[in-house]
């Protein structure tokens, strides 16, 4: 692990809301082309840690460093520039726009032409919009939604649409995406080809993935590598073999 790169890199990590303290003294590393686990109870302080990663949530101590570059400075859109995309526990498209238009909204940091030449549609208007729209239907063919582009997003059963959150986060072309317990509210046979979706993704882009999920077939099946969050702070880390074997992870997560 060590000759790869670290994508993420994540020092003394808190947050103090009020006298409470949400998540204290986290360390994790997350390398290139990596799957990475971050589990726990409910409460556990996982989505807080994500929204500290993309800034929504400015830290009270430590520092994030995205593919080596400090992000303290940043805003929730300079993070995404930077290279940090997210999927959330309830999906959040944009459920009146058509499929295509959902995962043309990821690209917009790369869509190139000023207002004028859109306003009075210019030839690079529709040279740039030609080219999203081609980029925007491989994507869509990947997760098996090409069929789909023009269909209303809100329209999708479930499972496409946890499918299309994920292609309009790849869109914009991030080196770590954020998957927030994506497969909530799935079946088993969606569950495993969400399982095999991640990996499909993870082979065919560059990018490192770090997931929360509570499905921990899922977990325990794709993760490389998994951190355990309880009460803020980490119970423990290391490989699924590791964690699965844990007394204090079996008592505090799973309850046993």
């Amino acid at each position: 692990m060590s000759e790869k790169r670290k994508i993420l890199e994540v020092r003394n990590l808190g947050i103090d809301f009020g006298g409470l303290t949400a998540v204290n003294n986290l360390d994790m590393d997350v390398y290139e082309g990596e799957i990475y686990g971050l589990i726990g109870p409910n409460g556990a302080g996982k989505t807080t840690v994500f929204n500290m990663l993309t800034k929504v949530y400015q830290p009270s101590r430590g520092t994030i460093k995205l593919d080596g570059v400090d992000t303290a400075k940043l805003d929730p859109v300079q993070a995404n520039i930077a290279g940090v995309a997210r999927t959330f526990q309830n999906i959040r498209l944009f459920s009146g726009l058509s499929v295509l238009d959902n995962v043309k909204i990821g690209m917009h940091n790369q869509i190139k032409y000023g207002l004028l030449t859109s306003i009075l549609r210019l030839p690079g208007f529709y040279k740039a919009e030609k080219a999203a729209d081609e980029k925007a239907m491989e994507l869509l063919k990947i997760f098996g939604l090409d069929k789909y582009a023009d269909l209303t997003a809100g329209n999708l059963p479930y499972g496409a649409q946890r499918r299309l959150e994920i292609a309009r986060a790849l869109a914009t072309q991030p080196k770590l995406l954020l998957l927030d317990e994506p497969a909530a509210g799935m079946n088993p046979q969606e569950t495993q080809d969400l399982m095999d979706m991640i990996r499909n993704i993870r082979d065919h882009f560059p990018i490192s993935i770090l997931l929360i999920e509570h499905d921990m077939k899922l977990v325990m099946g794709i993760c490389e590598r998994i951190t355990v969050l309880n009460f803020g702070q980490m119970l423990a880390q290391g490989l699924p073999e590791e964690i699965q074997s844990n007394p204090e992870v079996i008592k505090a997560y799973i309850g046993e």
